[in-house]
C-alpha cells in the first residue's frame, strides 16, 4: 500500500476562541498546535502545554474536530481540560469558499470529561457566519452549550483579520461568554499571524479578559500547519 502526503493550505484559526464558516478540504488534517502558552489571574500563574486541535476533512465542506490542552498551574497538579470532539459543516458556500456573498457553517459537539478537573459529559451548538474582502476578513459566532456541570452557556465571538495576501496579518477578537450562574467572561484579544508559507502559519497574540470583574491575562504563541493524505 502506498500513502502519499502533499503539503496543504493551513487556515490559521490559532489564536482565536472563536472560528471561521470553512472546513479542510477532503482528506485533509489540519493541526493548530500551541507548545507553550501562559495565563496569570487572581488564582496565580498556569502555563499551558500543549494545547492542540486536531481538523480532519472526511468529506466535502464536512469536517471532524477534536481538541484539548494541558495546564500546569504554580503550585498545583496538572490537569487536562477542554477536551471536545465537534463535526462542522459548511451550509452556505460563500468567499471563503471563493464564491459570493457570506460563506456561513454549523458546528455540534460534545465536551468530554477532562483529567484531574472538568469531570461529566457536555453539549455544544455553534452558528458561523464570515467573509473575505480585500481589506481582510470577518466572522461571528454563535453557540450555546450544556456545560458538563450542566449548566447553560453561551458564547459570542467575532474575529477580525487584515488582509490574507500580508505576510504578517494583525488580527483582532472580541469574545463574550456567560455560564448562567457561574461564570461571565468579556475578552479582547490582539495578535498576528505570519503565513510561512501555504502550509505554514506561527501565530503571536495577547487575550485580556475580565472574568467575574477579576482580571485575567493570557499570552498565546503557536502554529498551524497542515497536509493532504491519498
Amino acid at each position: 500500500m502506498i500513502v502519499a502526503v502533499w503539503p496543504s493550505m493551513a487556515h490559521a484559526y490559532r489564536p482565536f476562541d472563536s472560528t471561521d464558516p470553512a472546513v479542510a478540504a477532503p482528506k485533509e488534517f489540519e493541526i493548530e498546535l500551541s507548545p507553550l502558552s501562559f495565563r496569570r489571574n487572581n488564582s496565580g500563574q498556569t502555563w499551558i502545554s500543549p494545547q492542540l486541535k486536531l481538523n480532519y476533512g472526511f468529506a466535502p465542506n464536512w469536517e471532524l474536530v477534536v481538541e484539548g490542552e494541558g495546564e500546569h498551574p504554580r503550585g498545583s497538579r496538572s490537569t487536562l481540560v477542554g477536551n471536545a470532539a465537534f463535526l462542522k459543516t459548511v451550509v452556505r458556500e460563500g468567499t471563503l469558499q471563493e464564491r459570493l456573498g457570506p460563506s456561513a457553517a454549523l458546528e455540534l459537539g460534545v465536551l468530554l470529561p477532562g483529567v484531574n478537573d472538568e469531570n461529566g459529559f457536555g453539549a455544544s451548538w455553534a452558528g458561523i457566519v464570515g467573509g473575505q474582502w480585500d481589506w481582510g476578513a470577518a466572522h461571528f459566532n454563535v453557540a450555546a452549550n450544556l456545560t458538563r456541570s450542566g449548566r447553560a452557556e453561551m458564547f459570542l465571538g467575532t474575529i477580525i483579520e487584515g488582509p490574507s495576501d500580508w505576510a504578517v496579518r494583525p488580527v483582532a477578537e472580541l469574545v463574550y461568554e456567560r455560564e448562567f450562574g457561574m461564570t461571565e467572561v468579556v475578552a479582547g484579544l490582539v495578535g498576528v499571524i505570519w503565513e510561512a508559507k501555504d502550509d505554514l502559519a506561527f501565530d503571536f497574540a495577547v487575550r485580556q479578559a475580565d472574568v467575574n470583574g477579576q482580571p485575567e491575562t493570557e499570552i498565546r504563541l503557536g502554529l498551524t500547519f497542515a497536509f493532504s493524505v491519498r
